[in-house]
């Protein structure tokens, strides 16, 4: 027999999700058995599994254990790298991923990624203690590509995960990019709108929708400056698509510099000009601090090479409209 007491981050969700969580090899016919024979009990009664948990509710188990045998404890010592952290508070933390760096486990094992590194600074800091966790661990809210730079939010606790997942999918956090583009775009600034679908390791993209399987994107853009037909360009997401922003401005004959996918390699271009500049974040009472402000990244290398002139209080000045 177990005894588990809920705890904060355990709380807000339904016990059997909380229970597949905990006893991962446990089939879900059988986890349904253990309820009804009442070989799980919440607070000592019975119980159905759609109860939503509280902290200090305690759950009771009579289960095989090896049930419980495979769950897999989070490696908080894992390769890491040295954080650049934009914003902190008590609930999220939100990080500038350099170019280069996976955000979670990719092909290139036992190397460091963005999770593994937030992963070690809250273990470090004693923000997070996973012996005192059953099944919650921080996780990252949202992602970019490994070779695209900016800003990602990790949640330290499961309320503050719910809240900033739920505000991503409701589009209310407003997601903006920088950007250079190695050919003019069509106007000073836009909104445009187009239809993606998937295509192997690739997406495409055209003006009508053609299928099923199209999604429609919406991308709105505003040129910055202009160098030899170049444009450092601010995009905002409307739609969150995989490959959005890069394949969207090639459709309109204005591919991100350096993108290897979408555009031209050019040789004296290291990568992709391509930066998660700015999050701003609306009302969100579960998340007060963060709420009403805009969390920017540092000034990209990149537009410092193509750009000499903008100085960083005119491009701050930009996203801040």
């Amino acid at each position: 027999m177990r005894i588990i007491t809920v705890g904060e981050n355990d709380a807000g969700q339904r016990l059997d999700k909380f229970l597949s969580k905990l006893m991962p090899t446990c089939p879900k016919s059988l986890l349904y058995k253990l309820i009804r024979k009442k070989d799980i009990r919440l607070n000592g009664a019975r119980c159905k599994g759609t109860e939503q948990l509280r902290p200090g509710d305690t759950v009771r188990i009579f289960a095989p254990e090896e049930c419980f045998a495979s769950r897999k404890p989070v490696d908080t010592h894992a390769a890491a790298v040295p954080l650049h952290i934009c914003y902190e508070d008590a609930q999220i933390l939100i990080v500038y991923k350099p170019k280069g760096l996976d955000v979670h486990s990719g092909s290139r094992s036992g190397a460091p990624t963005l999770l593994s590194s937030v992963l070690r600074y809250l273990t470090d800091t004693g923000a997070y203690d996973p012996a005192a966790e059953q099944t919650f661990a921080p996780a990252l809210c949202n992602r970019i590509d490994r070779n695209t730079e900016g800003l990602v939010i990790a949640a330290k606790t499961a309320a503050a995960l719910r809240s900033v997942n739920a505000a991503i999918r409701e589009r209310s956090i407003v997601k903006q990019y920088l950007a250079v583009t190695a050919a003019p775009l069509p106007e000073p600034s836009d909104t445009c709108t187009a239809w993606l679908r998937r295509s192997g390791t690739m997406v495409e993209v055209a003006d009508t929708c053609r299928g099923r399987e199209w999604k429609e994107i919406r991308t709105a853009y505003r040129v910055l400056a202009e160098n030899g037909g170049m444009c450092l360009t601010a995009v905002t997401l409307l739609t969150g698509r995989t490959h959005q922003i890069r394949a969207h401005l090639a459709h309109l004959h204005a591919p991100i510099l350096g993108d290897p996918k979408y555009g031209e390699q050019h040789a004296d271009v290291e990568s992709q000009c391509l930066c998660a500049f700015a999050l701003r974040f609306p009302q969100i009472p579960e998340l007060p601090a963060v709420s009403g402000r805009t969390v920017t990244a540092p000034v990209p290398a990149f537009v410092h090479r193509y750009f000499p002139d903008i100085t960083p209080e005119t491009l701050y000045s930009a996203f801040s409209r």
